[in-house]
């Protein structure tokens, strides 16, 4: 069963039932129990062994405590707990009362979230979280749906971190292709210079961010998002309130009129600059060099944003102590509610992450990415296709294991190894294109981690969010598919990429034409 075609099966299980079914943990729960199945060659006693193994991974793992997600578990739960301090004291309303005198338009709202997702480039956690915290009481106040909020937000963390050398993702591709080239004789860049040389053939994530800011520039919306758009400006329903919400808090605090914008700004930029301070000790006093790469190939992001959690989350208490001096409304009593149901609010994408992680395992167990990889490397094809090739690949394997990392993990030394046999001049191309669909799978896949957070920052319903998404990142994989496809036959990545950008010109030409139509058809 490991290693074949049937390996497949678990991933491609959870994902059908959560797309038919809307129901993610029991989706996820399917998943995890027809890979522990098909680990233990369908005996009862050792499929129950690797559930209990799949589900205690998030808490132990190889002997220890698993660290690393049980320091993002508690971060969200932090946020949580910011978010229902900042909603009891009124920074929320201020915040918002605030931004409606300054930011006029829903235009500005969308710039504004599309802007701070490329600025807060250096974790794809950290971005779609502190992102959401910051843009929502912002796009709330101008009717944009959580949805559209979640698109602009998983739009832009990942990308960006996929093409960003200061960030913890170009820290570890770095590192990748240290061992990638070391082996080899006829490379004449370093690891770093072959990451930024990268950037730009990074055909989907130049279709993304072009896409992203053409949506937030204009008022046009495709397929299932302009339902929800619609829904937003006509109606003011941000998101079906019949759907479970994470991170939307149950409880009704008292209104009051003592809030200060301070009340949310205060958490938010304590919370930002702990995290970033923690990112540089750390990387330091691990790596033991003053160097910005060593730092970001060393630091520890889990534990930095704990810390910058707690502080935040201190904070926010903190401000709403303060009022207790003239705010009749404020107790200690509703301090400890606040606190009660901040973490209730975040439990829903705790347990989605605990679940997905056990399903990561076991597709782990069974190397499905490693069949899917051998597929390429058997099939006998011409030099040409393997960028559109591998990117496909890339896409695929992201999104049937849920993991971005998992997958340019397992094919970018593969496909370095065919490149620097068959065709070195397209090396770099290769490695970006497995960067690239690696980066499509995961946000089409609604078991990934990075779309999980997302929705849990933007405050989306999970699959609102990956079926807006989905026709978005469709379409920009396909025209980065185009691109390479291009760049094999021609041998150039500006030519790739010139034919990237006037597909991108062609489409948004025609987008604009057809809201113009539709818009002179409502007057008529």
């Amino acid at each position: 069963m490991i290693g074949t075609w049937v390996s497949i099966l678990p991933p491609l299980i959870a994902i059908v039932m959560v797309l038919a079914t809307k129901r993610v943990l029991l989706s996820l729960g399917s998943g995890i129990v027809a890979a522990a199945i098909l680990a233990a060659s369908f005996s009862p006693g050792e499929s129950v062994k690797y559930i209990w193994n799949g589900m205690i991974v998030s808490f132990w793992d190889g002997g220890a405590l698993n660290t690393y997600n049980i320091y993002i578990m508690l971060f969200i739960l932090l946020l949580g707990v910011i978010t229902a301090f900042v909603s009891l004291s009124g920074g929320s309303r201020a915040f918002a009362g605030w931004a409606e005198r300054r930011i006029k338009t829903a235009r500005g709202a969308k710039m504004l979230t599309t802007l701070l997702g490329i600025a807060i480039f250096v974790d794809d956690y950290f971005n779609a979280l502190a992102v959401g915290q910051i843009a929502r009481p912002i796009t709330d106040q101008h009717k944009i749906s959580r949805a559209k909020l979640a698109y602009f937000i998983d739009s832009t963390s990942a990308p960006i971190c996929s093409i960003s050398p200061i960030s913890s993702w170009g820290a570890f591709l770095i590192g990748q292709m240290a061992l990638i080239f070391a082996g080899s004789t006829a490379i004449s860049y370093s690891p770093l210079s072959a990451f930024i040389m990268m950037a730009p053939m990074n055909f989907y994530v130049v279709a993304t961010l072009a896409m992203v800011f053409f949506f937030a520039w204009t008022d046009i919306d495709l397929f299932t998002m302009k339902k929800h758009e619609k829904l937003a400006k006509e109606d003011g329903q941000l998101f079906d309130p019949n759907k479970e919400i994470p991170g939307q808090l149950k409880e009704d605090f008292p209104v009051h009129a003592y809030g200060r914008v301070r009340d949310l700004v205060a958490p938010i930029v304590s919370l930002v600059v702990v995290t970033f301070t923690m990112m540089f000790w750390t990387g330091y006093v691990i790596g033991g060099s003053p160097s910005i790469w060593s730092i970001f190939e060393n630091t520890n992001v889990p534990l930095s944003l704990l810390a910058g959690g707690v502080v935040g989350a201190l904070v926010a208490a903190i401000l709403y102590g303060v009022q207790m001096k003239h705010n009749e409304t404020a107790t200690m009593q509703l301090m400890g509610r606040a606190f009660v149901s901040g973490v209730q609010s975040m439990m829903p994408a705790v347990l989605i992450l605990i679940f997905a992680w056990a399903l990561t395992d076991l597709i782990a167990i069974l190397d499905t990415g490693t069949y899917l990889s051998e597929v390429v490397m058997k099939a006998n094809m011409s030099v040409a296709f393997l960028p559109a090739i591998i990117f496909i690949l890339a896409g695929l394997m992201a999104f049937a294991t849920g993991t971005s990392w998992g997958s340019f993990g397992i094919l970018m030394p593969i496909a370095g190894t065919i490149m620097i046999d068959a065709a070195p001049e397209l090396l770099l191309p290769a490695l970006a294109a497995v960067l690239a669909g690696s980066v499509f799978g995961d946000h089409c896949s609604p078991i990934s981690d990075t779309t999980i957070l997302s929705s849990t920052g933007a405050g989306s319903n999970l699959m609102d969010h990956v079926t807006t998404q989905l026709p978005y990142a469709l379409i920009s994989a396909i025209v980065a598919a185009i691109g390479y496809f291009v760049l094999g036959v021609t041998g150039s990545v500006w030519v790739g990429l010139v034919a990237v950008i006037i597909i991108l010109i062609v489409l948004f030409t025609v987008w604009t034409i057809g809201a113009r139509k539709e818009i002179a058809k409502q007057a008529a």
